[in-house]
């Protein structure tokens, strides 16, 4: 099986290289070409012999998803729809935020959660992303920015991230290899639905990463309306794995929380948020539900923003409310579908 050039660790490229009769040191070399110069094109790779570059285009593809269409927003976030291989299609986005660029990118083409307030659901789930087409979308990010630096990646595209654990999982390590990209774990993020077994199974990799998880309500019963995942994994589970989790981690654990007008953000909801919380080493960041075409939600007022956020103030954590990025192009939290292909 051939496999893709942005798939492998390097001890693994190193591996394929002694396969075919080659010394180690070429796999630096190609490192070199693949992070340092972004090309994935072997002929480009002066460095190597041509009997080497022919080798390579007989084991290793190096094949990256397309960029169909980008849409830049008024507030300077892009949306990009990605073609696969398969001709399925995906999209990530670019955030920038002073001297911060954020890529948020995706882990599977659709979702099987079923969030009710989340345009990507109503997709269903295709299939996971691969190692590669992860990789490559900071690979392509990287590219597009040119001399503005990447600074952040989230795992809060397309997709539940734990879903496709294995790819993600690796994916991570290429993006934190200092032969790849060399990311530091403080800069990033995965966030969850809250699959407990899968947090269980992330905390026992060692990776260093930060984790986020879409909370959205801390009442059981709303909560299971809003994501049907806390039916089968409930709140009170969820606090357990979580807590565990924060031992093995060197990161607060951050909560979403996306404010529905008459839903999730009056007394009730309050005391519940608070007091399942209270005893958790997190940050919490709050948003406001961005509108998804066909569901039945609203976005609050500024001033029911307002008092919620205030009223939470009183938690220890840190309380940030998160400003939606993107929504004139349909690229902020819960609006991307992979639409307008045209």
């Amino acid at each position: 099986m051939i496999r893709n050039v942005l798939d492998l660790l390097p001890e693994e490229l190193n591996q394929c290289l002694l396969d075919i009769g080659e010394k180690e040191y070429r796999a630096k070399q190609i490192l070199n070409w693949v992070y340092n110069n972004y090309t994935t094109d072997f002929n480009e790779m002066t460095s190597l012999s041509e009997t080497l570059r022919n080798k390579l285009q007989n084991i290793l593809s190096n094949s990256i998803p397309t960029i169909i269409t980008k849409k830049s927003s008024n507030d300077g976030t892009t949306k990009y729809l990605l073609s696969l291989q398969d001709e399925n299609n995906i999209e990530m986005v670019i955030i920038p935020n002073e001297k911060k660029n954020t890529l948020c990118i995706s882990s599977q083409v659709g979702c099987a959660r079923k969030c009710k307030f989340c345009a990507t659901a109503k997709l269903g789930l295709e299939r996971n992303l691969k190692t590669h087409e992860i990789t490559s979308q900071v690979f392509l990010a990287i590219k597009e920015l040119g001399d503005d630096k990447l600074t952040n990646i989230v795992f809060m595209g397309m997709g539940e991230p734990l879903d496709n654990f294995e790819n993600v999982v690796k994916a991570i390590r290429i993006l934190q290899h200092d032969l790849c990209f060399n990311f530091s774990p403080r800069r990033i993020t995965v966030s969850t639905s809250g699959v407990i077994p899968q947090i269980a199974k992330l905390a026992d990799t060692g990776l260093k990463l930060k984790l986020a998880v879409s909370l959205n309500s801390a009442i059981q019963s709303k909560r299971e309306i809003l994501m049907p995942i806390s039916k089968t994994f409930p709140l009170s589970e969820l606090k357990k794995t979580l807590i565990d989790f924060r031992k093995k981690t060197p990161y607060r654990i951050t909560f979403e929380y996306v404010m529905i007008k008459d839903f999730n953000i009056g007394r009730k909801d309050v005391k519940a948020l608070l007091k399942y919380l209270g005893d958790i080493s997190c940050k919490l960041n709050v948003i406001k539900w961005n509108k998804v075409d066909d569901l039945p939600y609203e976005t609050p007022s500024t001033r029911e923003i307002d008092r919620f956020i205030n009223s939470m103030n009183i938690l220890s954590s840190a309380v940030t409310f998160r400003k939606s990025r993107g929504a004139d192009i349909d690229a902020a939290c819960g609006q991307l579908a992979a639409k307008n292909v045209h």
